[in-house]
């Protein structure tokens, strides 16, 4: 699968039209087996924008590609400044209702996993567990020479010292943690190697135009073939990374159900797209469930 920085998809025929009726999500949870699968929709209401949505990040910035991060240093100097600035905004992001109702369905027996396209960590935040990063985290930082691992909050310590005044004022903070800053603003930024090897470091996510590990793609598969139903939170399922499982839950005759404000790709096969926000409708299927949200929320970070 190849991630694109573009919008490849505008809503047509196929899509559902919206209702308010949660009575299918409803059924669908309360039968238990659910398999979650969460996009940047979820998160807007922890302050992270979605991609595609009213006032989507796409409409201003261009995410960075894994071809363009890995060309020259300059391309990386703008990644590491914006990303290091936007971390901040993602240590302080905390989970919402939405984050927080998949967590108390979890610990209730109601979910067979969840899968999220996100890299902030909020999932994890709310106490679900076992939860499948589809395109990594943002908390964890890989050497592309060495393949070494490390914590990003270290990484930020370091380029902390090493950036002492850096605090320049960002447009905004996009889905994959980049601010918004211009050329001027990220020119003296000091970008650090690996302290293993000297390589260059990465964020552990997935850029558009690199590859989600088939190992993960396969996991995600798995659990699509073991759950009763799909459940689609907050993703327009424009790029192919997501819209797979729900072709997959479809041809196996699994429901698939999308909450999810605007038409999605995937609406074709769904049975019902709700038109709602998610904390407020999800905060409402656990009151109908007897579903308490009584999960602590931790920062992201």
């Amino acid at each position: 699968m190849r991630m694109r920085p573009t919008l490849s998809w505008t809503p047509t025929d196929d899509v559902l039209p919206g209702t308010t009726d949660l009575k299918q999500v409803t059924e669908a949870l309360g039968g238990g087996r659910v398999l979650v699968l969460s996009g940047a929709g979820i998160s807007t209401e922890s302050g992270i924008p979605d991609y595609r949505g009213e006032g989507g990040s796409l409409s201003r910035h261009t995410p960075m590609t894994y071809q363009d991060f890995t060309a020259g240093t300059r391309a990386r100097r703008r990644y590491w400044a914006r990303s290091h600035l936007g971390w901040r905004t993602f240590g302080r992001a905390r989970p919402n209702a939405g984050h927080q109702a998949v967590a108390a369905f979890g610990r209730h027996g109601l979910l067979s996993g969840v899968i999220t396209q996100n890299v902030d960590g909020l999932h994890q935040a709310a106490g679900s567990e076992d939860v499948v990063d589809l395109h990594g985290s943002l908390s964890r930082v890989v050497c592309l020479s060495c393949g070494a691992f490390s914590p990003r909050r270290e990484l930020a310590q370091r380029l902390e010292e090493a950036n002492a005044g850096f605090d320049p004022v960002a447009a905004g903070v996009n889905p994959d943690g980049d601010a918004d800053l211009n050329d001027e603003q990220v020119e003296d930024f000091k970008v650090l190697p690996c302290t293993a090897c000297g390589g260059v470091l990465k964020p552990d996510v997935v850029f558009f135009g690199e590859s989600v590990p088939p190992p993960r793609v396969e996991l995600c598969h798995d659990l699509v073939r073991t759950s009763a139903s799909l459940l689609v939170l907050g993703s327009s399922l424009t790029v192919m990374s997501g819209l797979r499982f729900v072709r997959q839950a479809a041809r196996a005759g699994k429901p698939v159900l999308i909450v999810n404000r605007d038409p999605t790709r995937g609406d074709r096969h769904a049975v019902t797209r709700v038109a709602l926000p998610l904390g407020s409708a999800l905060t409402a299927v656990a009151d109908r469930l007897g579903v308490p949200l009584d999960g602590q929320a931790e920062p992201a970070r």
